[in-house]
């Protein structure tokens, strides 16, 4: 009798969904779906599973937990970007804001269940601790990570103000190395800028938010006072910038376009796709821009970069970026928490997908000595389980493919990637190579202009 119950509430809740899931499986054209596999029986198939645990379990579990985790893991399945939240995540999660709650900034996702490292945010206790990106952390606070939800360990990462966190993560030489951490209120800045030898405008795109693009256009104004006319052109640095907010990339982008587009959306329908055109006005005044990229930039970051090169508006120079491109919505469930969803995804302005491949700077440099190696630059979101299949990666991987482009190879034992404290210093061998890209730039241009 409770079987049947069950099945009775399960079809009653899921009943509009199951018929759309129907439709859905009979446009694919997809050979294994039969009408035995019909969402009825596969709804009977849990039903049966879900007794049979509840019975027979040796410890017994609450039909609370055996939901939320059935849950929990068909949106795990989906990739790293979904998941399901509890009623007590989701409650939390409304409560929070930067003002209030402690944070050490610092951007992560899940790797073969295990915890890695997108980037540390600028100016955060991460960054300080020289934590930087595809660094695994094996506990928070001594309690495990592996096989923990993305929002859980975003959980554990924060706690109030002043309080510490203390992680044993994977060092640069492989063992295990433990770092104890204060949180601190948010959030940080997200913009910052320097004249570089009197006539380079450098900004530091850091992350996005609300008040991004209303800085950014006050660092190019006070740049050009600086300069008093002296500027050539512009270094927009996106490296070790996890992304942030959609819509003030999107703004960020569209600062330096007269035109085009800034990003296609595609959402769940193949042939609906969404065109961000830009409107007239550019900050830099068409002086050449120069971005660098790496393994770092990562989400509505690559939207910027995929907008600034595929306008041909800047030379990206760098090394392959994240590659996540998805767009997430938080759905709430009546009484029951929250799911989060990847329910679109942004291309670039060309078409090329993001998700899974990353970016492909035009200029491929690591901040390390030059040579001939194999492309290897650290986790990717094609690397992560349930990551979006790519269809361009299938012929990148032809014949016919590209050679892989001259980069830097890190010395035996050193770290490929780029410490966030080192970024726009006297050591940064990325922004050197940069600043003359952009003097080369700058001269073209000017040579042009004179014909």
């Amino acid at each position: 009798m409770r079987k049947t119950a069950l099945a009775i509430l399960l079809i009653a809740v899921l009943a509009p969904a199951a018929a759309l899931a129907q439709t859905d499986v009979t446009a694919s054209d997809n050979p294994t779906d039969t009408v035995g596999n019909g969402i009825y029986d596969q709804l009977n198939l849990f039903g049966e599973a879900f007794e049979r645990i509840h019975h027979d379990a040796v410890d017994p579990v609450t039909d609370k937990r055996l939901v939320q985790t059935a849950i929990a893991g068909m949106l795990a399945s989906l990739g790293p970007d979904s998941a399901y939240l509890t009623e007590e995540q989701y409650e939390a999660l409304k409560a929070h804001t930067p003002q209030t709650s402690g944070t050490i900034g610092l951007a992560v996702t899940i790797d073969n269940s295990q915890v890695k490292v997108i980037s540390p945010r600028d100016g955060s206790p991460a960054a300080k601790a020289d934590i930087r990106p595809d660094d695994i952390i094996y506990t928070i606070n001594k309690e495990p990570t592996y096989d923990q939800s993305l929002p859980e360990v975003e959980r554990m990462l924060q706690g109030p103000v002043g309080s510490t966190v203390t992680l044993v993560m994977r060092g640069s030489s492989g063992g295990p190395i433990t770092v104890s951490l204060k949180r601190v209120a948010g959030p940080f800045p997200t913009v910052s800028h320097a004249l570089k030898d009197g006539d380079i405008g450098y900004i530091r795109l850091a992350g996005f938010d609300a008040g991004t693009p209303e800085m950014l256009a006050g660092a190019v104004k006070d740049l050009r006072q600086q300069a008093a006319g002296k500027l050539i052109g512009f270094i927009l640095d996106l490296r070790n910038d996890p992304g942030g907010n959609f819509a003030a990339a999107v703004n960020c982008a569209d600062d330096f376009l007269n035109q085009g587009d800034i990003a296609l959306v595609k959402s769940r329908t193949p042939d609906e796709v969404k065109h961000i055109t830009a409107t007239p006005g550019d900050l830099a005044n068409g002086q050449p821009i120069v971005a660098l990229v790496n393994g770092g930039t990562a989400g509505v970051a690559e939207l910027v970069a995929g907008a600034l090169q595929d306008n041909k508006r800047a030379v990206l120079l760098g090394s392959k970026t994240f590659g996540e491109s998805a767009i997430t919505t938080l759905i709430p469930l009546q009484g029951l928490g929250a799911i989060r969803l990847t329910t679109a995804r942004f291309l670039t302005p060309d078409g090329h997908e993001i998700e899974g491949k990353g970016l492909t700077p035009n200029l491929a440099v690591s901040p390390l000595k030059l040579e001939k190696v194999v492309e290897s630059d650290g986790l990717r979101e094609v690397d992560l389980p349930g990551a979006m299949k790519n269809p361009d990666q299938a012929a990148a991987k032809s014949p016919g493919a590209a050679k892989p482009a001259t980069v830097a190879a890190p010395a035996k034992g050193e770290r490929s990637t780029v410490a966030t404290s080192d970024i726009g210093t006297t050591s940064d061998e990325q922004l050197s190579e940069a600043e003359d890209v952009l003097r080369g730039l700058a001269l073209m241009t000017s040579q042009t202009a004179s014909r």
